[in-house]
């Protein structure tokens, strides 16, 4: 999906201006003048329309005129579960990413599409994480206690509207 962005010059004598890349980003900007003729050099950049990963991924990272085309580059080349990465290890984990240098493959966070942390623990549970547990005694494992184990290392949150379950090492 393309994202659409707004420009938003710091001299209030000039317009701002809607733009989908760093291309028409430049062209514009390059010809944006304030009412006194002069060349609009400073924007502050806004993310206006597009997939709501996509915002959370721009809030996460900051969009800059410096920034600018390496963030849509992001947006239009990662997967969703790469953009979901940097986020939750960048928004929520405090982590630091350099766009130029990092990798989302390279950030150390397990990232679970479940509902709840009892979801997390039923499935370690049925993945063996507590070695097998007999059929007759299933009934009587307390999935509640487990997740609230859980939460020492894993957190829960929204992102885009899909509750996810995470952890950063």
């Amino acid at each position: 999906m393309t994202c659409t962005f707004y420009a938003q010059p710091y001299d209030i004598s000039a317009h701002g201006f809607y733009f989908d890349n760093a291309e028409e980003f430049h062209l514009k900007a390059s010809a944006l003048r304030n009412t006194h003729g002069d060349p609009v050099e400073e924007f502050e950049l806004q993310f206006i329309e597009g997939d709501a990963l996509d915002a959370a991924v721009v809030e996460a990272l900051g969009i800059t005129q410096g920034t600018l085309a390496q963030v849509i580059t992001v947006l239009n080349d990662w997967d969703n579960d790469q953009k979901t990465r940097v986020v939750l290890a960048v928004g929520e984990c405090g982590c630091a990413f350099d766009l130029a240098s990092d990798r989302p493959d390279d950030l150390d966070v397990d990232v679970y599409y479940l509902d709840s942390l009892r979801d997390l623990a039923m499935e370690f549970v049925a993945e063996g994480i507590m070695g097998d547990i007999p059929e007759a005694l299933e009934m009587y494992f307390d999935y509640d206690a487990f997740a609230r184990d859980l939460a020492m290392d894993y957190s829960e949150t929204t992102l885009a509207g899909q509750r996810l379950i995470f952890r950063c090492a």
